[in-house]
């Protein structure tokens, strides 16, 4: 791994939760994370293990990202997805080195429009009958 990210295990871990913090207080995004979220504590663990496992590859991150936001599709939009990001960004360049703010942001663009992709994107009926033959 670079060198740009030997600080960044510890560095999560005050990251997360003043991130979730911002989250929480947003007018959009907090209430379905509030409802969403019964541990916080816990939530934060597993959000600090789901960043080391995409940014270092530990492998501590056994959850599907995808099954956890489809349970809240009727509430979210792929809008809140940008706000999300413009959060995570400013958090980020705030707490973190430039470096390590620019990767993280980067790797959560890329999630984003994953999760983005896997919870709206809907081919055509005819295409998706086309695709069947």
């Amino acid at each position: 791994m670079t060198t740009v990210l030997t600080g960044l295990e510890s560095a999560l871990d005050r990251l997360i939760p003043q991130f979730y913090k911002r989250i929480c207080a947003d007018a959009v995004l907090g209430p379905i994370f509030t409802d969403a979220v019964a541990d916080w504590p816990a939530h934060h663990s597993q959000l600090v293990d789901f960043w080391s496992s995409v940014m270092l590859a530990t492998g501590r991150y056994k959850g599907n990202p995808v099954a956890v936001h489809a349970r809240h599709r009727d509430r979210v939009t792929p809008a809140m997805f940008d706000r999300w990001l413009a959060i995570w960004e400013q958090t980020t360049e705030e707490m973190m080195p430039p470096a390590d703010a620019r990767a993280l942001q980067a790797k959560a663009a890329r999630i984003a429009e994953s999760l983005k992709l896997a919870l709206f994107f809907k081919l055509p009926h005819h295409q998706s009958e086309a695709s069947n033959k």
